[in-house]
């Protein structure tokens, strides 16, 4: 049982991190990479460096600095994470326990472009199982994608749908987990058809019709506001909503960079990720019965 997960390896959730384990909190640090930095070339606006520097040596800056502090670093692909008196987050390399959780994922990925996709959204097409897998009841649903967040996505359907397939769209499916009653298929989609009011199928290579009434979206990995979205958190379709402490609407979950909105840059990343680890800090030493701390930095 951790005092805090941070989901996202990049600036902010490195900087939430350095500032939660200062403040005496056992922290985990989680994440599939380094989020947009890690494929930037050269930084040279980020304060204190009269020269560019290179991003992944910016990042591991970083991460040496907190592991230095004591935060423990696991490299793994969140795919969801619930509440029940406590956080649960789950990944394809484990499941934790935590008082609290900041999301600093980035910002979404990027929508199938897939020809129908868009024209079908609320029709049928859904990006969240949890949210709407009840409304498919004894019904046959398609998630798109290939890695562990569509076979997530599929595993939370399987209650209710009286049929699940993933679709990989002409790509291997790459996840270690594996269950018979989830049928996949690996044809390339040319697109989605329907009528007004719903999908109806998708054709797949050859002009093959796969008859569906549903159809969910879990390309990639999970972003923050694809678990936002899970847990109820407010947002704006886009980012996710927080106050000038880096609150969601969920006590003791907090949200910083990226994922939030505002100016994509670092140097805010990292000030909403100081922020957010010292409103960590503050609700899980409230939570405890100690003091909180007396400093709150920065604001939104």
């Amino acid at each position: 049982m951790y005092d805090l997960i941070i989901v996202g390896q990049g600036p902010a959730g490195l900087s939430a991190a350095i500032y939660a384990v200062r403040a005496g909190l056992d922290v985990l640090l989680t994440g599939r990479d380094h989020g947009a930095l890690e494929k930037a070339d050269l930084v040279e606006n980020y304060f204190g460096f009269p020269e560019p520097i290179k991003a992944l040596d910016l990042l591991q800056r970083g991460l040496d600095q907190a592991v230095r502090l004591g935060v423990q670093v696991i490299q793994a692909e969140v795919t969801g994470i619930s509440w029940n008196n406590h956080f649960e987050v789950v990944s394809n390399q484990g499941t934790w326990q935590s008082d609290s959780v900041i999301l600093a994922s980035g910002m979404p990925r990027r929508k199938s472009t897939l020809a129908g996709l868009s024209a079908y959204e609320g029709k049928g097409v859904s990006y969240c199982a949890v949210c709407d897998g009840f409304f498919y009841r004894g019904k046959t649903v398609a998630v798109l994608g290939n890695g562990d967040y569509a076979f997530t996505e599929a595993a939370e359907l399987l209650p209710f749908a009286s049929s699940v397939t993933i679709l990989t769209n002409g790509r291997p499916l790459e996840t270690t987990e594996s269950n018979t009653a989830i049928q996949v298929r690996t044809e390339k989609i040319l697109r989605l058809e329907g009528d007004d009011d719903q999908v109806r199928r998708l054709i797949l290579e050859g002009d093959v019709a796969f008859e569906v009434d549903g159809v969910f979206v879990a390309e990639g990995t999970a972003s923050a506001l694809d678990l936002a979205m899970k847990l109820g958190l407010d947002n704006d379709g886009k980012a996710i909503l927080v106050n000038h402490l880096q609150e969601t609407n969920l006590p003791g979950l907090f949200a910083a960079g990226d994922c939030t909105g505002g100016l994509l840059q670092i140097a805010v990343a990292v000030g909403e990720g100081a922020q957010a680890g010292m409103s960590a800090a503050g609700f899980v030493r409230k939570m405890k019965g100690g003091k909180e701390p007396t400093v709150q930095w920065g604001s939104k």
